[in-house]
């Protein structure tokens, strides 16, 4: 075997690794879907973000929110705060890159709203920026981050964190919680749904 297939053997097997322990994570995942159903559901919002590849996972979750994650249901707010390029361009240049998610935290978010921030190291200036600004507001403040402990974990009100050594595979079981937490969503919207026709 090659060199470098040794390399992509060592990568499944850290991923398989971290997916094992990863596991322990459903009883969190499975509270934040149904919360985040409770408050979307009542007319609340999702704000997420994240920085490069967690920029796309953040993206990711907002998209299965508003469109759909399995079976056909209505659509939800939720924005990825990073995707409107106007606005973040103009903050970086007026206000400096730390600001480019907390302003928009403060013109978004509204008190009872869910704030979910993705970081592979948890330590971005910019997304703890952001928690301190939606905490402030009054939102509900989450984190995706890498191993603990790291600044993101103490600037959330809760958060889960990857203990794997590696930056590809924090943002493999990002994708991984993104998932769960849209299958708790609406498995917690079809209960509802079930319970008021019943």
């Amino acid at each position: 075997m090659s060199v470098e297939a040794n390399a992509l053997v060592a990568h499944c097997d850290e991923l398989s690794d971290a997916i094992a322990e990863f596991r322990g994570s459903v009883p969190v995942t499975q509270r934040w879907g149904e919360e985040l159903a409770a408050v979307l559901g009542g007319g609340g919002r999702l704000l997420a973000a994240g920085n490069g590849g967690s920029a796309a996972q953040a993206q990711h979750l907002t998209a299965e929110i508003v469109g759909r994650y399995r079976a056909d249901r209505p659509p939800f707010s939720a924005l990825a705060l990073h995707a409107d390029t106007s606005s973040t361009t103009a903050i970086a240049n007026d206000y400096g890159v730390d600001e480019v998610f907390a302003r928009q935290v403060r013109a978004h978010g509204r008190p009872g709203d869910v704030l979910m921030l993705l970081s592979t190291s948890g330590a971005s200036a910019n997304l703890l920026s952001a928690a301190d600004a939606g905490r402030a507001a009054g939102l509900r403040v989450w984190a995706l981050t890498g191993p603990a402990p790291n600044p993101l974990l103490a600037g959330s009100d809760e958060a889960l964190c990857v203990a794997a050594g590696s930056t590809a595979t924090v943002q493999e079981l990002h994708l991984v919680a993104v998932h769960m937490v849209c299958e708790a969503f609406d498995a917690a919207l079809d209960g509802t749904h079930g319970r008021s026709h019943g």
